[in-house]
């Protein structure tokens, strides 16, 4: 078991265990040239907030290429791919905020089919949010634009039946894309994990986040139990936080090592590097475990790879298993992830250690 982790009993996928909090997406996703990247002004294996100059973009992309509409945003894909393993409805509770609109009934329906406990907070003041993926290669650049994700509000978790599902989470995964719209809520979920020693868990998500929302960020960290990222965030957060490095294996154990609210274990700090080895920070001890190399020609979309290793992850992780058994679920994961278009999957999970 999972030692420093461990609860006092592992209630084995119960309904409700699993909470995740993020920004609800509808994936618009296509093949483009660089020249389209250049016309708006993006980067490839970048991921971004769409502005003014982005509004046309999804449109040209409905109209012109043969887009994918796929139910996404980055928390909403984790807790999807939890499901895929846990073969058991509604052990995760997703929360996040959508439109009135075809799209949002579109996510609704996909995210129920997969398994998903959703609690959307509903808007009339947005549409449903859209993220742009944009493939070039094994790249993907993605330009989201929140719409009405960036409505959700503190008293959508104060709801009586809302309060009851986070009180019945024992695990609570958050982005920090979910930062750029209610900080407050985050704050609030990590105080309430702290208070009631539950597993606080959050990703970087973004190289921007870092930089641009680094102050709410700092002030949720300190609940952080396990935190996630990718090496590009690892390097922006080392840099913007004075690291005086750049030797990740160091800046995954300061990490780890930053202040924290909840004495009774030490921050768990999980970072990937695409198909290089994944750093595990854990008792002031930096691990290292092999990805897998898939060959060039079977890797067909990296986006949702981040989100299905977390996925992955916490499957294995609610069960009570060993860190290494999460890591290597959440491997699997990815790696099936790529050799699909947009984070989907199909059949039973065959991951065996």
């Amino acid at each position: 078991m999972y030692e420093d982790f461990s609860r006092d009993s592992f209630e084995e996928r119960r309904e409700g265990l699993l909470l995740g909090m993020g920004n609800p997406l509808l994936d618009i996703s296509a093949t483009v040239d660089d020249k389209f990247l250049k016309k708006y002004e993006l980067k490839s294996n970048n991921a971004i907030l769409a502005e003014e100059k982005h509004k046309s973009m999804y449109d040209e992309l409905i109209e012109l290429y043969k887009a994918d509409f796929i139910a996404g945003g980055s928390v909403q894909n984790t807790m999807r791919v939890a499901q895929w393993f846990l073969e058991k409805p509604r052990v995760a509770t997703y929360m996040g905020c959508v439109g009135i609109d075809k799209y949002s009934k579109i996510l609704e329906e996909r995210a129920k089919a997969d398994g998903l406990n959703v609690r959307y907070q509903y808007t009339n003041k947005e549409p449903t949010g859209t993220c742009a993926v944009l493939i070039t290669g094994n790249d993907r650049s993605l330009c989201a634009n929140l719409a009405a994700a960036n409505c959700f509000s503190l008293s959508h978790i104060e709801e009586p039946e809302n309060k009851k599902l986070i009180e019945a989470a024992e695990y609570i995964y958050v982005s920090s894309f979910f930062l750029t719209v209610s900080p407050e809520t985050i704050q609030a979920v990590a105080q309430h994990a702290n208070e009631k020693n539950k597993m606080f868990m959050m990703n970087l998500s973004a190289p921007f986040l870092c930089e641009f929302y680094k102050t709410p960020m700092l002030a949720a960290l300190p609940y952080v139990d396990i935190l996630f990222g990718n090496e590009t965030e690892a390097d922006t957060f080392a840099k913007l936080n004075d690291f005086g490095t750049t030797d990740r294996k160091e800046i995954t154990l300061k990490l780890s090592q930053m202040p924290k609210v909840n004495d009774k274990r030490q921050r768990v700090v999980v970072i990937t590097q695409g198909a290089d080895h994944i750093l595990v920070a854990k008792d002031n001890k930096v691990q290292e475990f092999p990805a897998i190399k898939l060959p060039a020609e079977k890797v067909v979309d990296t986006n949702g790879a981040g989100d299905a290793f977390v996925g992955g992850f916490l499957a294995q992780l609610i069960q009570g298993k060993d860190i290494d058994v999460c890591i290597k679920c959440g491997i699997w994961a990815a790696t099936q992830i790529v050799q699909r278009s947009g984070c989907t999957y199909e059949g039973k999970p065959t991951f065996t250690l």
